[in-house]
């Protein structure tokens, strides 16, 4: 298949653009360091790179598929790399020793003859678990394998269990499986950018989400997979991320604009015990959200009210809302803590919707419901309280308080955000509703990443300067997402590189990566003590922790196709070569 060779004289170096220095965390010093690159030269067949045709025009499409990455990490078993070959073949890589790969071997053949399709779009592949793995051909066909222990050549073996056309080209965006009263599933999560004929103002074109169960269906002397579900939900944009929850209860989305489920058919209304027709859950009164200060709250009104048709009265521990044509009011209770009822407002919004502001008593202390024992309310959890507390001490070490992390006045041109409104939701996967909204405002999406394979991905936020990465947990409705790591002024690095592809970091957090497209990798080490004595040649201080940025020059002209990182290595595809670079994490 090929062959590979050392290259020992790659030099390393800062990319002499200015780096922050933030507290005891970067020193503007040039570091210098070698790296060792070892590549393999396919010689037969290349990446099966399929590019956009004519009338894949738009942004979507480009996200979706232009800038898709067609090297394949197996986070089960690291330092273990897939690819799609030309022919159909999905092909394996590994390390064998420190810096050596074995030559790449075939796992398996797609049936499907790719060059027979012209409108076809890239192979696609997400490893389920350790034993199971999602394939499409990128002709709309989808395949479940039952792969074996991965990892192991004596019992690792590619099976088709599942096989099924659903129509329009596709590509894999996640999958997980999992056992639910001892039966066996997977959930596959589809993408596709489709044409709207009714869209005549906007590009033309929507991006659908079809989330796909598959489940176990055991016959007598028959073990077989059937599709036993299929939800689709449809948007204006390609979601930057968007990951199905370990146990299939729910989904969650970071996209730029909202997505929705589509119903073809009206639910149909459930029958209780007694045969009766149960009635329909009906839609929250109201929804509210909190600050450690103050509590928010909207309630929907009917199109013709107008404001003096409305009365709003506050008391220090009560609060009514009375609509003139109505009897009784809409909204009356004792809430759960005392409120300045004087300072309190309210207005009615162009969509007729009433928004009333509550400032606490008693700031601080978080409020468990707004009405006591009401259950018509639905709060809506608020980015402040997720997603925007300060670093902890152990993930930014010794923070000079003195100077503020960032100053929006001092912002650059390349650290202006073209997307502002960034939210993240979670679906829930039994009603189909979105139970989880936060507005992520400017804090920008940087990338996705697999820490623990069991749990979702991880995704990484531009906060300031710097980035941060989040861990979903799906089985902590009260604190889904956790900070897990810090890396520092990596939000104010990247946004230089106008020509960045993709970005990585170490699931160990050592290192953060990314990767322009053509020849050039970045690679940001976290922060390491000094065994020498450092000053800092402006100031006088003396600098207790250095971070390295280092960059690495491919010796390719092709593309960048594909970017992966382990806890060591990384790994750089390009059509026909793949790097891999040894990353010394040693202080």
């Amino acid at each position: 298949m090929g062959h590979h060779k050392n290259c020992q004289a790659v030099l390393v170096k800062n990319s002499g653009e200015r780096t922050p220095v933030l507290g005891n965390s970067f020193e503007a010093e040039p570091v210098l360091q070698l790296l060792k690159i070892v590549f393999l030269t396919f010689y037969f067949s290349a990446v099966a790179e399929v590019k956009l045709r004519d009338d894949q025009y738009t942004l979507d499409h480009m996200r979706a598929f232009g800038m898709y990455n067609y090297l394949h990490l197996d986070s089960w078993y690291q330092d273990n790399i897939y690819y799609v070959d030309q022919l159909g073949r999905v092909m394996n890589l590994s390390v064998t020793l420190d810096t050596a790969l074995q030559k790449p071997r075939e796992l398996f053949r797609l049936p499907t003859d790719l060059t027979a399709y012209d409108n076809r779009l890239c192979a696609s592949i997400h490893f389920s678990s350790s034993t199971w793995a999602a394939l499409s051909d990128g002709t709309g066909r989808l395949y479940l394998i039952k792969t074996g222990k991965r990892g192991d050549s004596a019992s690792e073996k590619w099976e088709i269990i599942f096989n099924e056309e659903l129509g329009c080209p596709f590509i894999i965006v996640h999958s997980v499986s999992f056992v639910k009263s001892d039966v066996h599933s997977i959930d596959v999560l589809l993408l596709r950018v489709e044409k709207d004929e009714l869209d005549t103002e906007g590009s033309g074109f929507h991006v659908s989400l079809e989330w796909v169960t598959v489940t176990e269906k055991n016959k007598v002397g028959d073990q077989r997979y059937e599709a036993f579900k299929c939800r689709v939900l449809q948007g204006k944009s390609v979601p930057h991320y968007a990951a199905i929850e370990p146990n299939g209860d729910g989904l969650m989305i970071v996209s730029y604009k909202p997505f929705k489920f589509l119903q073809e058919e009206e639910s149909q209304p459930e029958e209780n015990e007694d045969g009766k027709i149960g009635d329909k859950k009906k839609d929250p009164l109201y929804y509210w959200q909190q600050t450690e200060d103050d509590l928010t709250v909207t309630v929907q009104l009917p199109e013709d009210i107008t404001k003096d048709d409305v009365t709003v009265q506050f008391s220090p521990a009560h609060i009514s809302i009375v609509l003139k044509s109505q009897r009784l009011p809409l909204l009356e209770g004792m809430l759960h803590s005392s409120i300045d009822h004087e300072s309190c407002t309210w207005i009615i919004r162009e969509n007729k919707s009433l928004e009333i502001s509550l400032n606490k008593k008693e700031e601080g202390p978080m409020w468990p419901e707004l009405i006591v024992a009401d259950s018509r309310g639905e709060f809506i959890t608020d980015s402040s309280q997720c997603l925007m507390h300060l670093t902890s001490e152990e993930m930014n070490p010794n923070p000079d308080k003195e100077n503020p992390p960032c100053n929006a006045q001092e912002l650059e041109e390349c650290d202006i955000f073209l997307e502002d409104s960034t939210s993240l939701c979670r679906f829930d996967g039994n009603n189909l509703k979105v139970s989880h909204v936060i507005n992520l405002g400017s804090n920008q999406y940087l990338f996705s990443t697999v820490v623990d394979p069991k749990e979702m991905p991880c995704f990484c936020l531009r906060h300031d300067v710097d980035a941060l990465l989040w861990q979903p947990h799906s089985d902590r409705p009260d604190n889904m997402w956790e900070h897990v790591a810090t890396f520092n002024a990596l939000g104010y690095v990247q946004a230089s590189k106008q020509d960045k592809k993709f970005m990585a970091c170490a699931p160990n957090y050592s290192y953060a990566a990314l990767c322009e497209c053509l020849r050039r990798v970045f690679i940001y080490r976290q922060p390491t003590p000094l065994s020498t004595v450092l000053y800092n040649r402006k100031e006088g201080r003396q600098v207790g922790q250095v971070a390295k940025q280092l960059v690495a020059t491919l010796e390719a002209t092709d593309p960048i196709l594909g970017f992966q990182a382990t806890n060591e290595r990384l790994f750089v595809l390009t059509t026909k070569t793949l790097f891999l670079i040894k990353v010394n994490t040693e202080n």
